[in-house]
């Protein structure tokens, strides 16, 4: 079989602005991306399809000799999901209350939902964990990493802790070669704590599970975790987190407080930033949904912040609960900024003007060359087509 994760339109567009820059499968939520963890759990290598501007960087790979087996790209994968799938005969579907999990094409390169008409359909008899709105990442991390835990560490040893920590529920730990912990508290009572790989948690850090530090992160001295939290690869976090996931090559390096929020890639929060996570009156939190331009209800008490790839906030910044950020904006100023803050923003609500193309790809050139990545012309185009799409 050829797997291959698509994008749900509908699902997308709730997912903006996190999805300008990625396909919905490329989320991190728990440990793993949702691709991730379906190459994990099926034993081999997926391509995606996704919205033409992206194809670049998320190619689609069709077979001629195999079953083209399409997977919706919003649902995290179990065990019994995976053989449901699997066990797809050619022009049979695979539904859960009317949304199509997975589909076999057989030999046909093409897949939407005319094509299915005439399928057979099977109704799932597993209930899915599903990503559909962007909250749904925060809120849902919880039995994420508990599920991504369960499937990284099943069988193998961690390295241990050394003695200068203090431990509670070791046997929820694990830790991964190369990573670094020193003089912190781990509680993983409360869930599992996975210390990735060249991951490092400095002296005086107070972690409580559920909790993940991707490969190459850093958790910086004096920082407070409350879980479920999740620092995606090559970030470096300071500070108070609550019930947060960034998704990776970003930093919260300094005090100030992150909670029930998303952080895309490339993102920077200045010293002493906040956000609010819950309103004064206790009311049901409101976000900016794109595709219907306009607040909708989030059904939450506790919202905090979206911010998409290649956003940044200069320090002392106070964002309002349930703010949404675009991409690439640039967000400085006294005051609160404005809850809708669209892509190539530059400056604070006074005196808001279009942070510019080519200063955009500047900073950018600049942010990739100090990880030792290259900002190359597949990036280009996809920032550039994102300043173009959003500019009104």
């Amino acid at each position: 079989m050829n797997f291959i994760l698509f994008d749900d339109t509908t699902t997308r567009n709730n997912l903006l602005p996190l999805t300008f820059t990625r396909t919905i499968a490329d989320i991190r939520i728990g440990i793993l991306t949702i691709c991730e963890k379906w190459e994990k759990m099926l034993d081999a290598k997926t391509s995606s399809k996704t919205q033409d501007y992206l194809s670049k960087k998320y190619p689609l790979e069709y077979a001629i000799n195999t079953d083209n087996v399409w997977i919706n790209g919003s649902v995290c994968p179990d065990k019994k999901l995976v053989e449901e799938i699997k066990s797809l005969k050619p022009n049979q579907a695979l539904l859960y209350s009317n949304c199509v999990l997975a589909v076999n094409t057989g030999n046909q390169t093409n897949f939407n939902k005319e094509i299915i008409e005439g399928f057979t359909k099977f109704e799932s008899q597993v209930n899915p964990m599903r990503i559909e709105n962007t909250w749904d990442i925060f809120s849902m991390n919880s039995a994420a990493i508990a599920a991504d835990f369960e499937l990284l560490t099943s069988g193998r040893l961690s390295l241990a802790l050394s003695n200068s920590n203090k431990v509670i529920a070791p046997e929820h730990i694990f830790v991964e070669e190369g990573a670094k912990v020193e003089c912190s508290i781990l509680n993983a009572s409360t869930g599992p704590i996975y210390i990735g790989k060249d991951a490092e948690i400095m002296e005086g850090a107070i972690i409580r599970g559920p909790f993940a530090l991707c490969e190459h992160s850093t958790l910086k001295m004096g920082a407070k975790i409350y879980g479920p939290t999740t620092i995606g690869p090559h970030s470096k976090v300071g500070g108070e987190i609550n019930n947060s996931v960034i998704f990776g090559y970003s930093n919260k390096a300094h005090d100030g407080f992150l909670g029930n929020s998303v952080l895309g890639e490339w993102c920077n929060i200045g010293a002493d930033s906040n956000n609010s996570n819950l309103k004064n009156n206790y009311s049901e939190v409101k976000v900016w949904n794109y595709e219907k331009e306009q607040f909708v209800n989030t059904g939450l008490t506790f919202c905090g912040l979206i911010m998409g790839d290649h956003s940044k906030c200069g320090i002392n910044t106070m964002f309002n609960t349930g703010t949404v950020v675009g991409v690439n904006a640039n967000i400085f100023g006294s005051g609160f900024p404005d809850k809708f803050i669209p892509s190539f923003s530059w400056g604070a609500t006074s005196d808001i003007s279009v942070f510019k193309l080519k200063e955009a790809i500047d900073v950018a050139t600049r942010v990739f060359e100090r990880r030792g990545l290259k900002f190359n012309e597949i990036e280009k185009e996809i920032l550039t087509h994102i300043f173009e799409l959003t500019s009104n």
